[in-house]
C-alpha cells in the first residue's frame, strides 16, 4: 500500500493512515505548523453569524456519531447570549475508531484551526482539548502542536480516564469539571447548558478539522467532493479493532465496497458498520451501501463514529455479538437502571443464545430487553448496544434460529471479552 503513514493503534500494532483528498492530504508531510500553513494558508477570521451560514450552507454534520448539524449547535450557543465554552473532543472511547487519533498525530493544526475559528467567532479565549488517556502518543503530539500554533487562542489539554463511555459528551464535561469521567443525565443540550452551565460548543476532532477546511476553502470548493445532500468528505477507520487497520478519507456517496477493496478487505464477508454501537451487514446488504450519514429507506444503518469492522467469513456473528455485549455491559457508567441492570441482563441472554442451550425463551428475552432499554438511560450507551443486537436478529435470522437448538458448528474461538472483535477482522 502506498501513500500512507503508520500511527500507534489503541492497543497494540499500528494504524495505517492513507493520504486523502482533503483533511489527510498532508499526512506524509511533517506535522509542524510551517508545512500546515504552506498547504492551507492563513487562518481566516469569521463572525459568528457568518460561520453559522457557512456551516449551514454545506450541511456540516458532527463526525462523532450523532451527525447533529453543526450550525444548529453554533446557533444555540450564540442565541444564549452568555459567556460560552469551546471543547474539542478527541477522546475516542470506541476501540475500533482511530480517526481522531490519526488527525491529532498527522494533522493536528487543522483541528486546532477549526477550534480557533469557532472560538474567535464566539469570543472564547480558551479552548479545552480532550485527548484519550489510553492512547499515549496523542497527548505529546497535541502539546507540540499547541505550543507552535499561531491563532492566539489558548488550548488546555485534558486526558480522559474512563473506557468506552469516557468520550461521551457529558462524560467529557464531567471530567473538565473535576468529577468522574462518566456520563450523567442532562436535561438540556451542551450548546445550551454545558461546561459549568455555560453554552458549550462541543464536537469531536474531525468535526473541527472539517470546519477549518471549509473556512479556508470556502463553500464552493468544499462542496466539490461528496453529494449535493452531503457535501465534503469523511474519515473512516477500517478494521481498526484488529492488529492493524486503516484510516481513510473518502467523499460522501462513495460505495462502501470500494473503500473495503481499497483497504484490502474481503468483500464476501460480513461487516459491522458503526463500531460496537453499530449495525451488522451481510455481504448482500453491503452491496448498495454508500458512505452516508443519512438512514435510507428505513434501514437504520448508521455510519456513527465512522468505524467499519470487516469480520472473517468463518466467524459466528451470534458469538461475536454476545462477546461485544459482554464487553459493553462492563463498560457502562452503572449510574442508571438500563446500564446497571439492563445491559448485564442483555449480555447474559446473548451469551445463552450463543451457547445454544436456552431455546426459544432466550430469544423472547432478548426481544423483550431490546424493546425496553432504548431511551431510558443517562446516555446512549444502552441504545447503541440494542442497535447492534437488533441488527444481528435482522441480518442473520438463520444463524439465530440455529443457535436456538444448539451451538454453532463453525463457531469462532472464544476470545477475551475485553478484546471483543480484536483479531477476528478479515484481512
Amino acid at each position: 500500500m502506498t501513500g500512507y503513514v503508520s500511527v500507534p493503534a489503541a492497543l497494540t500494532g499500528e494504524i495505517s493512515v492513507l493520504v486523502g483528498p482533503r483533511l489527510l492530504a498532508g499526512v506524509a508531510d511533517p506535522a509542524g505548523l510551517t508545512a500546515h500553513r504552506r498547504r492551507w494558508g492563513p487562518l481566516p477570521t469569521l463572525g459568528a453569524n457568518q460561520l453559522v451560514e457557512l456551516t449551514r450552507d454545506v450541511r456540516v454534520a458532527g463526525r462523532g456519531g450523532a451527525a447533529f448539524p453543526f450550525s444548529r449547535k453554533l446557533s444555540s450557543a450564540i442565541s444564549a447570549n452568555r459567556r460560552r465554552s469551546v471543547v474539542v473532543n478527541a477522546a475516542e472511547g470506541e476501540p475500533g475508531s482511530a480517526k481522531d487519533c490519526a488527525l491529532m498525530l498527522t494533522a493536528p493544526h487543522l483541528v486546532l484551526d477549526g477550534a480557533a475559528v469557532v472560538a474567535r467567532a464566539l469570543d472564547v479565549p480558551v479552548v479545552h482539548l480532550v485527548v484519550p488517556g489510553d492512547r499515549p502518543a496523542v497527548r505529546p503530539a497535541a502539546e507540540r502542536a499547541v505550543a507552535d500554533h499561531d491563532s492566539g487562542v489558548e488550548f488546555l489539554i485534558t486526558e480522559t480516564t474512563a473506557g468506552f463511555v469516557g468520550g461521551q459528551s457529558r462524560a467529557v464535561l464531567e471530567l473538565l469539571s473535576g468529577r468522574d469521567n462518566l456520563p450523567v443525565t442532562a436535561w438540556e443540550p451542551e450548546a445550551v447548558s454545558g461546561l459549568r452551565g455555560r453554552p458549550t460548543l462541543l464536537s469531536n476532532a474531525e468535526t473541527y478539522a472539517q470546519v477549518a477546511a471549509l473556512a479556508m476553502m470556502g463553500a464552493r470548493e468544499y462542496a466539490g467532493l461528496g453529494t449535493p445532500d452531503e457535501p465534503g468528505t469523511t474519515l473512516l477507520t477500517i478494521g481498526g479493532d484488529g492488529l492493524t487497520g486503516v484510516v481513510v478519507e473518502v467523499a460522501h456517496g462513495t460505495p462502501l465496497r470500494d473503500v473495503l477493496a481499497l483497504c484490502g478487505y474481503d468483500l464476501d464477508a460480513p461487516v459491522v458498520l458503526g463500531g460496537y454501537h453499530g449495525t451488522w451487514l451481510t455481504p448482500q446488504m453491503l452491496a448498495d451501501q454508500t458512505v452516508t450519514r443519512t438512514n435510507r429507506r428505513g434501514q437504520h444503518v448508521a455510519l456513527a463514529a465512522g468505524v467499519v469492522l470487516p469480520v472473517r467469513r468463518d466467524a459466528c456473528p451470534v458469538e461475536l455479538t454476545a462477546q461485544v455485549v459482554v464487553y459493553l455491559a462492563g463498560q457502562s457508567a452503572r449510574r442508571c437502571g438500563p446500564c446497571f441492570n439492563g445491559l448485564p441482563a442483555l449480555a447474559e441472554a446473548c451469551l445463552a443464545l450463543a451457547h445454544g442451550s436456552a431455546g426459544q425463551p432466550v430469544l423472547e428475552r432478548i426481544e423483550q430487553l431490546i424493546g425496553l432499554l432504548p431511551g431510558r438511560g443517562a446516555c446512549s450507551h444502552p441504545d447503541g448496544t440494542v442497535l447492534l443486537v437488533r441488527s444481528l436478529l435482522r441480518a442473520f435470522p438463520d444463524e439465530v434460529a440455529m443457535h436456538l437448538v444448539g451451538p454453532c458448528a463453525h463457531a469462532a474461538p472464544a476470545i477475551d471479552p475485553a478484546q471483543t472483535l480484536r483479531g477476528l477482522v478479515a484481512r
